[in-house]
């Protein structure tokens, strides 16, 4: 069997798509047109890995057949799966990232990607090489989320480092884009299991890191003055208790500025001008 440091590739990628527009990204530039949308995501993506070769596994979710062929306009036969799925939805194709990024050999890292991400251009790259040089870095989203600096639930004391072009933040929690190794995933597969039945992105995450998972008073503060974040605490030892008691505490990492975002029109990554760069994208592109 051809090892993965022997196959050639840096990246095993799980791509999923779906061809609806979340709400999220209404009001983004020509966030009315799915296929579009989805293009310019998966150009910029594709023009970040640079000179990356990645393996990629595409979860087609009720997607129309063009959307095949937009993948196989931007990479090689020979790096692409196309996987037709009939609609299963969000929690079940989380599930067949998880399945295929444990089955694969190609590669030693593995990256968990969405259909609504813009990338900058070869910063890619950035991820691997923080994640090869950082024993502490177990995970590396490409997004700098706004929550971590707006929302309370973030709020505490967090690691900086600096490295290449960037800076490198801890952070408590992401969405479910990320980058981590594959011994890394076998050995909290279960933890990421709980999201398909159940649990959301933001417990599943603070199980992992356990920010703010012991403070009792954290959690009655936000029910009494009736916030949400009570809730992803109780679903965080919920569906997690046994890692958070007895499981090791792993630190995610994200980069400052963003080598990506999510297209949620209300959350971008700070300090980039996303929607003029979609729209130059767009312009040039097609």
């Amino acid at each position: 069997m051809t090892s993965a440091k022997d196959s050639g590739c840096d990246l095993a990628v799980a791509y999923r798509i779906y061809p609806a527009v979340s709400k999220p990204a209404i009001g983004l530039p020509f966030s009315e047109d799915k296929y579009l949308l989805s293009e310019v995501c998966l150009r910029s993506f594709k023009e970040s890995l640079g000179r990356l070769r990645a393996k990629i596994w595409v979860l087609l979710d009720g997607c129309p057949p063009e959307y095949e062929a937009l993948f196989r306009k931007y990479f090689a036969q020979e790096d692409l799966n196309l996987i037709g799925l009939n609609n299963i939805g969000n929690r079940a194709t989380f599930s067949k990232q998880i399945d295929i990024l444990l089955e694969q050999q190609d590669a030693d890292f593995v990256y968990f990607a969405e259909d609504d991400y813009f990338y900058l251009p070869n910063q890619f790259h950035l991820m691997l090489d923080f994640l090869t040089a950082n024993a502490d870095a177990h995970f590396v989203s490409p997004y700098d989320h706004l929550d971590c600096y707006s929302l309370e639930l973030h709020r505490g004391p967090k690691w900086l480092r600096a490295q290449g072009s960037h800076h490198w933040r801890t952070a408590a929690s992401t969405c479910l884009t990320f980058l981590t190794r594959r011994e890394t995933l076998a050995k909290y597969e279960t933890v990421f299991r709980t999201y398909v039945y159940g649990n959301n992105d933001c417990a599943l995450w603070l199980t992992l890191t356990k920010h703010r998972i012991f403070n009792p008073l954290a959690a009655a503060r936000y029910f009494f003055r009736g916030l949400f974040y009570w809730k992803i605490l109780v679903k965080a030892w919920l569906y997690g208790w046994r890692q958070i008691l007895f499981g090791r505490k792993l630190k995610l990492w994200v980069p400052i500025p963003g080598i990506a975002t999510h297209l949620d029109g209300n959350s971008l990554s700070p300090s980039v001008d996303w929607r003029g760069l979609m729209q130059q994208a767009v312009e040039v592109k097609v």
